[in-house]
Formats: C-alpha cells, sequence, structure tokens
C-alpha cells in the first residue's frame, strides 16, 4: 500500500500531513535545545556550589583542616560533585550536536525536497488544467457552430421552399448552410482531438504523474520519521552514555564517606595541638595555724614558691584553663599561670619539645623565604649592572655598589641565621626541606655574595654565576618545567569526541602522557605520542602519576 495508489485524490490531505511532519521535527529540536539549556544550568550551579563550599587555597583554614579525613573526605565529595557537574556539561554537549544540530541540518533538507515536489505536483495539475480549459473551449466552439450549421440548413430549407424566393437567393443559402456545416465540422474534429489529448494527459497525470509524486513524498515522510525516531533514542543513548561515569562519581562519594577515620582525625588533632606539658601536680598543704611563728620571710616555713602562692594572691579569681574567661593559652601563658616564669631564648628552648619544633620550623621558612628575596635582588642586580656596562648611556654601574654590597650582607646575615636555626631545628627533631634550596648551598664560600665585591666590581672569572650558586640543585627541574615534562600516565577508560575547542578526542584504551594535573575543574591536560595537547575529561581516564 502506498499513497499513489490509496490516496490519489488527496493531495491536499498529504500536504497538509508532510507540513505537520516538519512542524513536529522542529517542535523535537526545541525541546532538546532547552533540555540542553537545564543541563548547563543545573551543571553552572552544581559548579558554583562546589566552588561556595570549597576551601581557599592556601588558605589557614586549608592548612589546618587538611590532616583530617572527615574535611579531606568533603573536598573528595565536592571534587566529585565538581566531575558530575561535568558529565551534565558533557550531555548537554552531545545532545546540542548529535540531536539539535544534526535533526536541523535535516530538517533543512526535506523543507527543500518537499518543495521540489510540490512544486512538480502543481505544474502537472497545471498542465491539466490548462488542457481541460482547452477541451472546454472547443466543446463549446463545436457546439456553437453546430447551432449555426442547423440554422443555416434550415433557413435554405425554407428558402428552397419559398415560391417567392429567386434561384439566386436559394443558391446562396445552400452556399451559406454547406459553410456552416464545413465549419462545424472541423469543430467536432478539433473537440474530438482535444478530448483525447485531454484523457490521455489526464490519465498520465492520475495513473504516473501523481502516484510518482506522492510515492516521493510518502518516502521523504517514511524517512523523516525514522531519523525523528533516532533523534528519540539519541535522546537516552547519550545520557545512558555518562551514566558509568556518573556511577563513578557516585562511588567516588561513597569511598569519600568510607575514607573517613575518626581515630586518625583525634589523633591528627592532638599531633597538631599538643603542648607537651606535664599535668600540674597536686598542690601543698599551707598551714596558716603557724602564722604566729611566720617571720617576714615566708621562706622559714619552707613552703616553695610557684603555683600555690600564685594561688594565694589570686585566690578570688578563676584558676581554671578553661573558664570562660579565658579565650586562648598559649604554652607561655601556661607556664606563667602555672608560676613558671622561663627565660626566651632565641632557640625557644623555654618552650615545651614539640611547640620548640613548630617555632623552629615556622621561624626557618621565614629566614629562608627573606634570603630567598635577596638572591633574586642580588640576580637582578647583577643583571643591571651588566647591562650598564655595555650600554654607558643607560646608567653608571658604580650607582649600584651600595645596593650590591647591602645586598651580599643581607644575605651573609640571613645565611648565618638560616645554619643557626637549621642546627636548631635538627636538635628538636625537625628537618628544614620546605624550601626550594638547602641550607648547605649558603655555606659555600663562593656563593652568589661572592661574585660581586663591596665596590660592586666583579670578581675572577671563576667565581660562579649568582643564580648558580642558589639554583645550581634545580636547574634540571626547570629545564623540565619549560619543556612541560608529562608527570604521569593515563589510559582512557571511554571514548571521548573532543569536539569542544581545546580539547583532544581520545578512544577507549588509548595510553596518554599527563602534563597538567586536574585543577579542580574536572579536566586534565593530555598529550598524544605526536605530540597533540588538549584536554580531556578527568573521570575518563584511569591516570598514574609519576613519584
Amino acid at each position: 500500500m502506498d499513497w499513489g495508489t490509496d490516496l490519489w485524490d488527496q493531495f491536499d490531505i498529504i500536504e497538509k500531513h508532510t507540513q505537520s511532519g516538519l512542524e513536529l521535527v522542529e517542535k523535537y529540536v526545541k525541546f532538546v535545545k532547552e533540555r540542553t539549556e537545564v543541563e548547563q544550568n543545573y551543571a553552572k550551579q552544581l559548579r558554583n556550589l562546589s566552588k561556595k563550599y570549597n576551601f581557599k587555597r592556601g588558605s589557614r583554614e586549608e592548612q589546618e583542616c587538611s590532616r583530617f579525613s572527615s574535611y579531606q573526605s568533603f573536598l573528595d565529595v565536592l571534587n566529585e560533585m565538581n566531575d558530575y557537574a561535568g558529565q551534565r556539561e558533557l550531555i548537554a554537549e552531545n545532545m546540542m550536536m548529535n540531536i539539535c544540530i544534526e535533526l536541523t541540518k535535516y530538517l533543512q533538507e526535506l523543507k527543500q525536497e518537499r518543495k521540489t515536489y510540490l512544486l512538480e505536483a502543481k505544474k502537472a495539475q497545471q498542465s491539466l488544467e490548462s488542457t481541460y480549459k482547452q477541451l472546454d473551449s472547443s466543446k463549446k466552439r463545436f457546439e456553437r457552430e453546430w447551432r449555426e450549421a442547423e440554422r443555416a440548413t434550415q433557413n435554405a430549407e425554407k428558402t428552397d421552399q419559398d415560391i417567392n424566393a429567386t434561384k439566386a437567393d436559394v443558391e446562396k443559402a445552400k452556399q451559406q448552410a454547406h459553410m456552416r456545416t464545413h465549419i462545424a465540422e472541423e469543430c467536432k474534429n478539433d473537440y474530438a482531438a482535444q478530448l483525447q489529448k485531454f484523457n490521455k494527459e489526464q490519465s498520465q497525470f492520475y495513473f504516473n504523474d501523481m502516484p510518482i509524486i506522492f510515492n516521493k513524498l510518502q518516502d521523504m515522510d517514511e524517512r523523516r520519521v525514522r531519523k525523528l525516531s533516532q533523534g528519540y533514542i539519541l535522546f537516552s543513548d547519550t545520557e545512558k552514555h555518562v551514566m558509568p561515569i556518573i556511577g563513578k562519581c557516585l562511588e567516588g562519594v561513597t569511598k569519600a564517606g568510607n575514607n573517613v577515620n575518626e581515630r586518625n582525625d583525634s589523633l591528627a588533632l592532638i599531633e597538631q595541638n599538643k603542648s607537651g606539658f606535664e599535668r600540674p601536680g597536686d598542690l601543698d598543704f599551707e598551714d596558716y595555724s603557724q602564722g604566729i611563728n611566720r617571720t617576714s620571710s615566708e621562706s622559714s616555713l619552707g613552703t616553695p614558691k610557684g603555683a600555690m602562692d600564685l594561688l594565694g594572691k589570686n585566690r578570688n579569681k578563676n584558676f581554671w584553663l578553661f573558664s570562660k574567661k579565658s579565650k586562648k593559652f598559649t604554652p607561655e601563658k601556661i607556664m606563667v599561670i602555672l608560676g613558671v616564669c622561663p627565660t626566651v631564648t632565641e632557640d625557644f628552648g623555654h618552650l615545651p619539645p614539640e611547640q620548640r619544633r613548630k617555632r623552629l620550623q615556622q621561624k626557618f621558612d621565614e629566614i629562608g623565604k627573606e634570603l630567598q628575596k635577596e638572591v633574586d635582588q642580588s640576580e637582578a642586580l647583577g643583571k643591571m649592572k651588566d647591562v650598564y656596562e655595555k650600554n654607558p648611556q643607560m646608567g653608571d654601574p658604580a650607582s649600584l655598589a651600595s645596593q650590591i654590597n647591602q645586598t651580599a650582607q643581607n644575605m651573609e646575615r640571613l645565611r648565618g641565621e638560616l645554619n643557626k636555626y637549621e642546627t636548631w631545628l635538627a636538635e628538636a627533631g625537625g628537618r628544614g626541606e620546605t624550601l626550594r634550596f638547602s641550607p648547605q648551598t649558603f655555606n659555600n664560600n663562593n656563593g652568589a655574595h661572592d661574585v660581586y665585591s663591596p665596590d660592586g666590581a666583579h670578581s675572577d672569572g671563576s667565581a660562579p654565576d649568582p643564580s648558580q650558586a642558589i639554583y645550581a640543585e634545580f636547574d634540571d627541574d626547570f629545564e623540565e618545567e619549560e619543556l612541560t615534562a608529562p608527570i604521569g600516565q593515563c589510559t582512557a577508560m571511554y571514548n571521548f569526541p573532543g569536539a569542544s575547542e581545546g580539547t583532544i578526542a581520545m578512544q577507549e584504551g588509548e595510553e596518554l602522557s599527563v602534563v597538567e594535573e586536574d585543577k579542580g575543574d574536572g579536566w586534565t591536560r593530555v598529550r598524544r605520542t605526536n605530540g597533540d595537547e588538549g584536554y580531556i575529561p578527568t573521570s575518563y581516564v584511569s591516570i598514574t602519576l609519576s613519584k
């Protein structure tokens, strides 16, 4: 069954139906576009939510809470939600590309195809109508001429029977009748020819031309329905494709919850905040009944001074460490409360071991940062002096002598302090590994401070460059960073089209080099063996970072 056979006389119905089908495709495209907007807004809200509750990088809160598994797991939950948002964005992107764009392009082709078929049908119909008009005109002419011929014949017969008519009148009437009859015969033949032509063209129209056009429209409409059904399936498959990754994100949330270890958190809190002090001992009994025998010196009773004396002088005040008025007790304050007044020393020897180690480490880092600034300044002054020497018009090299001399003195002083605190830190059980350079570098007598003499002149050519003294151990690392050496490897778990700008396509099972780690936005920068670089979703790959 087809339209050309069963709907041969329903042109208007077919035209309306095909137009309605195209409108349905347009409506579905609009629906999918609005769905992508919903996904994009949802992903944006998820990212903003994760960002809102995430700790600021480098903040004190992040440093203090990073030791606790409950806080770290919460960060993992936020990161998983960020990855989840990335999958929602991927759904929106794939729907827009595979459904909206494809169907819109296909819809334009269908509209042009339908327009062509309808124009063919309209031309065939106009041709048939034109032939019918010619037939109708020849028919009316034949009818009119036949009536005239009959009247002329009747008039000739009447004239022939009229006794008063002359022979010439009779002959003229007969000639007139003969002429009209001849014209009527010609009109009859023309009418017959036009009728034959119309019947042939009408048969061609209804049995050949229009059925072919209707069948083409039927094929077009069925292709439209099939394409639309594929669009319906893609609507579901697009989301199904990322379901495994979304499941992994949710598994990551579950894993984050399982990684919480309340016992380790308690131990971390202890390690972070323990003072190292011993608990205060029992207070001695003070016998006031012997007051009459007391001398002006309290030492005669043999009662030691300290916490007991402090309590005696402040018996009307709250002594407890955890009173509401006590905001924060440092080890120094606690020692004062207990009546111990230590002498504050530069090596923090008056503090308990744990507190001393922390304070020494803090001081060591501060001096290291100051020294690094001086090293950078020394290097900058050296380069400036080289420029002045090569281009005297730009400045006088001697004008930099005082600054170079002062910088060298500062570096020498800071090196001494750094070595001193490194020794104390080693005694306290700590290590000075937080700096980008080793303290041994500062003990080198041929270091950066020896490159320039106090008067600003260069020393002999054997002296190393200022930057070499400080960065000698790290030149190779910096060169690798400039070359963006891989920091690990990854294996693709899923296919990724990489259609967006800045991304790179990958196939499942493909091995890639990790160039830049995920910064929290759900994307990792990778490189192929041929040198192509781009971003891929972090959740699409299994990453192994180099140690």
